[in-house]
């Protein structure tokens, strides 16, 4: 990117908060510090009012507005595939609010720009088979929000997988995060004392109350997925798959948390990270793939018992 146009991409990124730092426009354009703020003087010297807090940031001044904004090619198709993405990955209202404010952002492309995302709208599908069923219509993304900027305590009537009846929990959200193409709700629990990952499909129920936890201090998303080991790089599940096995779990295994393989000749050692062992056999058993647990062993049990359940089932007596 040549000067100009980063000096452009940074005036709109002024307008796009109350109050940008310097670190946030060098990691954006990776640049050093000092050309920031030579960047800087370069926009107040065409007579941009820019607005300075030492030791926060920068900011325009109220009264300066910009010219519309335009839109590159690239850019632009950056706007469909985020269209895509958020109609499969969201709920009803997310999806509305989202295509509500592309109408406006659309209204603003050049003729060419909206004939380029015309063509290329049939050409581009996300599918996203969780997404299909009734629960994930209502997620309450909108009301977990607000509860998350106004530290808002929240009323769910929750669903577990090992519960025959949902259970209503007073929780103190601390983040939003989708992993496994599901969307959690990582709150404190009133009830559990701890925090807690709830998924929001198994939301049967939710409300905002006027309960406030302001004075408390909570975790980050990040800390609570690094000491739950939700997402780590270091194993703990290893698999023996035979090589005439090996394709079948090929696309699913990165679902699950693999990391690694290694050749062992006839068969492969695969080493996975997962803290859910339950669901991890379930996918073992569904994918058929002749794998045999040599870590942990407590997984050989759970699979084990799951066989042992299916004998049961099915033997004719």
């Amino acid at each position: 990117m040549n000067r100009t146009d980063r000096l452009n991409a940074i005036l709109i990124q002024l307008q796009s908060k109350r109050v940008v730092k310097a670190q946030e426009i060098a990691g954006r354009f990776e640049i050093s510090l000092r050309t920031v703020y030579r960047d800087i003087r370069a926009l107040e010297e065409a007579g941009v009012p820019i607005g300075a807090e030492a030791g926060v940031g920068y900011f325009l001044q109220e009264s300066y507005h910009l010219p519309p904004v335009m839109f590159t090619s690239d850019e632009a198709s950056a706007l469909l595939f985020g269209e895509k993405l958020v109609g499969k990955m969201s709920d009803e209202k997310i999806k509305s609010d989202f295509c509500s404010a592309l109408y406006k952002v659309k209204a603003i492309l050049k003729p060419s720009e909206k004939d380029y995302l015309e063509k290329l709208h049939e050409h581009v599908e996300v599918y996203n088979y969780h997404s299909m069923g009734d629960r994930f219509r209502l997620l309450y993304l909108n009301e977990i929000q607000q509860a998350l900027v106004n530290k808002q305590v929240l009323q769910i009537k929750y669903e577990s997988k090992h519960a025959e009846e949902a259970v209503l929990r007073r929780v103190e959200p601390i983040g939003l995060c989708n992993y496994s193409s599901r969307w959690h709700l990582l709150a404190w629990c009133q009830l559990r004392k701890d925090y807690r990952d709830f998924r929001l499909d198994r939301i049967a129920d939710l409300r905002l109350t006027s309960e406030n936890f302001k004075g408390k201090q909570h975790v980050s998303i990040s800390q609570y997925m690094a000491q739950n080991a939700m997402i780590t790089s270091e194993a703990n599940i290893t698999l023996l798959v035979s090589k005439s096995r090996q394709k079948l779990i090929d696309e699913s295994k990165y679902w699950y948390g693999f990391l690694a393989e290694e050749d062992l000749g006839d068969r492969v050692r695969m080493q996975f990270s997962n803290s859910d062992l339950r669901g991890f056999a379930i996918w073992m058993l569904n994918t058929g793939s002749h794998a045999q647990v040599e870590f942990p062993l407590e997984l050989q049990e759970i699979v084990t018992g799951y066989v042992n359940d299916m004998i049961k089932t099915y033997r004719k007596d």
